[in-house]
């Protein structure tokens, strides 16, 4: 049988809940320019980003209702990651 190459492929340690999440992601307001670390909550699946960018820092470039646009340097690119609020978190 082939091997799938799905979405969450290889992600058995990645993506399984470590701790207790609140509601301070949802309750925090972002603003253009603010710098976020990207923290995938694996227990909602709507709006979750590839796991590459699992830990990554970027900074907000748009503000929308339930999402945001992250700007991430990947090597030597700028990539845009859309991902809800469940798994985004203010750098500290």
């Amino acid at each position: 049988m082939p091997r799938s190459k799905g979405y969450r492929r290889k992600t058995r340690s990645l993506l399984t809940k470590k701790e207790n999440r609140g509601l301070i992601s949802f309750l925090h307001d972002y603003k253009v320019g603010e710098k976020v670390v990207i923290d995938i909550n694996p227990s909602q699946v709507k709006g979750m980003p590839h796991r590459r960018y699992q830990g990554l820092v970027g900074t907000v470039e748009e503000v929308r209702r339930r999402s945001l646009v992250i700007k991430m340097p990947v090597g030597n690119k700028v990539k845009k990651v859309v991902a809800r609020l469940e798994h985004i978190k203010p750098h500290l």
